[in-house]
């Protein structure tokens, strides 16, 4: 078959890149495929980030940018069996046999569907989402066939030995003008300190995070506020550099969604959570906020801990770090956990969709 993917946000490196080019390199095994786009570089930074190869991958001109015109995109999308688009909201009209949609967050912008809006999903074969998460918000504005797909987590055995060791991993954006800290790094900091104020004694809390721009004053007053502390940042780092963190650290945080108001705004919280996978395939044992798609991925006090409050995830913290044998059965609990979300599950599922 021949096969078309896009994703209009391919050089931003985040999870939702990951999902997509996995299916490309996936699917470039047995079938044509293009990915629509104009600057190669972009695919190989994301190549050398996830450790994907796209050797088998072709590359074309993006005919979903605005430079090209309707009439040219449905010439050129006739030439494919399906075509595959990560949205965030529109929907593209293609000529394609088939037209699959993936939706990576809750579209709470979209009100009501245009007719204009109906007519092309109505060209849409079937649209999957990441989560149950965003699923649930989505269904309600398209009202099409849809799945979940979860995300694929490639799962490292590097057996080092755990240290002492609080971590995170997330990208350092803003979701918007008023609110710079989606990932929660500079409230997870400050939460880390609070905890050394109060008596922790040889604990370390890493930060991995990434930027496609230039460090910015946000990041470097959370760099300044975090002087005398045993907090350490590491930046822009590979798939195979966030392993060995993963792979020494012993517990692993995550705070989207704390402070915001996710009735208004669910999509502030965290979709899925692929970092969160990682870090339990790996052996650290999770303390989550408790919203968005991490609540799929925990189960409460059997691999991980959901949290509601920053006193909370203190005491959580506390109680692993207290309590070996508590930390060691949910350690263990977490790596069986993580094997739910492997690559071959996420394969036979998108051979599935394609069918």
């Amino acid at each position: 078959m021949r096969i078309g993917i896009y994703d209009p946000y391919l050089d931003d490196l985040g999870g939702g890149e990951k999902y997509m080019m996995t299916i490309a390199e996936y699917l470039a095994k047995n079938n044509e495929v293009t990915v629509f786009w104009d600057n190669k570089d972009d695919l190989v930074k994301l190549s050398l980030r996830f450790s994907l190869d796209f050797k088998k991958v072709g590359l074309e001109k993006n005919i979903f940018s605005q430079n090209t015109k309707l009439k040219q995109r449905l010439v050129e999308t006739r030439k494919y069996d399906i075509i595959i688009v990560l949205i965030d909201g529109s929907i593209p009209l293609v000529s394609s046999k088939k037209l699959f949609l993936h939706i990576q967050q809750p579209l709470t912008q979209i009100r009501k569907l245009t007719v204009k809006d109906k007519l092309k999903l109505s060209r849409v074969t079937q649209i999957f989402y990441n989560s149950l998460f965003t699923k649930s918000f989505n269904d309600k504005i398209y009202g099409k066939k849809s799945r979940v797909i979860y995300p694929p987590v490639q799962i490292l055995d590097m057996k080092s030995k755990k240290e002492n060791i609080i971590t995170t991993v997330g990208r350092f954006r803003a979701i918007n003008i008023k609110n710079d800290d989606f990932k929660k790094q500079q409230v997870m900091v400050d939460e880390f300190k609070k905890m050394v104020d109060g008596g922790l004694k040889n604990w370390k809390f890493i930060v991995a995070t990434s930027t496609n721009n230039q460090i910015d004053t946000r990041f470097l007053n959370m760099l300044e506020t975090s002087k005398g502390y045993p907090v350490e940042f590491l930046v822009n780092k590979n798939n195979k550099e966030l392993w060995e963190l993963y792979n020494k650290a012993k517990i692993y945080w995550h705070a989207s969604g704390v402070g915001e108001d996710l009735e208004k705004h669910p999509e502030y919280a965290e979709h899925f959570g692929i970092s969160t996978v990682e870090a339990m395939g790996a052996g650290c044992v999770p303390v989550v906020y408790n919203a968005g798609g991490q609540k799929e991925i925990v189960k409460n006090g059997k691999n991980g801990f959901l949290w509601n409050s920053l006193d909370e995830l203190s005491e959580l913290t506390k109680k692993l770090i207290k309590n070996n044998e508590l930390w060691e059965k949910i350690s263990d609990s977490a790596k069986v956990r993580s094997k739910d979300f492997s690559k071959e599950r996420f394969y036979e599922a998108i051979e599935s969709l394609l069918k």
